[in-house]
């Protein structure tokens, strides 16, 4: 893992509106209008919706709404973020590694340069997953079964073929010396979809963030193969890694913000400031406790680098897996 990869991973340590409580902050932002990309049930509707609850019950924020958009790859809700730039001064638009990975593929012609990055505030370990009656016990039996017959092995994700899920599952079989380009992928609009089709038995198994997996491991729906983290992780010690079954990577998706082109300077340095204030309360670490996140923060022209330098990353594998 290169010293910038360190870096970023050292500093972890339809409408609905909410209005919660009396603002306890000194000076609430009136409103937040969270755009989310992607249908309900997956790892940005959780985000959205968290922060928000987060922000709304700290008193940061006096009312918060949401808004589902799905389409093209998350394309739609950019292109509507930077159409609409001169009405949308008070949305915050959810995303992830994907905006970077679908920028480089040409699913939409904008990238994060075309939007005003505000700040990455999580980190989201990937994760493989199977339905409780799955007989597939751990993360080892998987890649034999898939050395022996990927085809076999039909691997499900809520993004595009070629998006983070399906770059995920490549990077892993490659780390477990499978061929990372025989993957059977099966993309679903979003992770909650994903899930299901792992209920229903359409897929044999998912690749998805821990944290859309956890609660339902928790309930005993599923079991989660491995993590891509290094070590086990604190809000799982029972949940193996995959480097513990031959795969030795390591990924973390990060996820955070991004308002309208243009807003003014003090707009934005507004939104920085109540998304890392945040952090101190015990609203967030409800919220982030709960879908197991690591606390990361990039804000400003600190995630405009980590963005420039993630996509650089990203260019390089995915030229070398196939993907570009």
């Amino acid at each position: 893992m290169n010293k910038s990869t360190r870096n970023f991973l050292a500093a972890s340590a339809a409408i609905s509106a909410m209005i919660f409580a009396p603002a306890v902050s000194a000076n609430p932002i009136e409103e937040i209008h969270f755009l989310i990309p992607g249908g309900p049930g997956g790892g940005w509707d959780g985000t959205a919706r968290g922060t928000g609850e987060a922000l709304a019950k700290a008193g940061a924020v006096k009312s918060v709404s949401f808004e589902n958009m799905s389409g093209g790859g998350g394309g739609k809700a950019i292109a509507h973020l930077i159409e609409t730039a001169d009405k949308a001064k008070t949305t915050l638009m959810v995303n992830s590694t994907p905006i970077v990975i679908r920028s480089l593929q040409g699913v939409f012609p904008q990238s994060f340069r075309d939007l005003t990055p505000v700040a990455g505030i999580i980190g989201d370990y990937a994760a493989f997953v199977v339905h409780k009656g799955s007989d597939l016990a751990d993360f080892t039996a998987l890649s034999n079964k898939y050395k022996a017959d990927p085809k076999s092995v039909a691997i499900g994700g809520g993004s595009v073929a070629g998006g983070m899920d399906h770059l995920v599952a490549a990077m892993v079989m490659k780390a477990a010396g499978a061929d990372p380009k025989a993957v059977k992928y099966i993309p679903y609009d979003a992770g909650g979809k994903a899930m299901a089709g792992l209920l229903s038995g359409e897929i044999s198994a998912l690749s998805t963030g821990f944290g859309e997996a956890i609660d339902l491991a928790k309930q005993g729906e599923v079991n989660i193969l491995c993590v891509t983290a290094k070590e086990r992780l604190a809000e799982a010690p029972d949940t193996p890694t995959c480097y513990e079954q031959g795969a030795a990577v390591e990924f973390v998706n990060w996820r955070g913000f991004f308002a309208a082109p243009g807003i003014s300077d003090e707009k934005k340095a507004e939104y920085v400031a109540a998304l890392e204030d945040m952090y101190e309360t015990p609203e967030w670490e409800t919220v982030r406790a709960r879908n197991g996140w690591v606390n990361i923060f990039n804000g400003g022209e600190d995630f405009v680098d980590f963005l420039e330098y993630q996509e650089g990353e990203m260019k390089t594998l995915m030229t070398e897996l196939g993907f570009l």
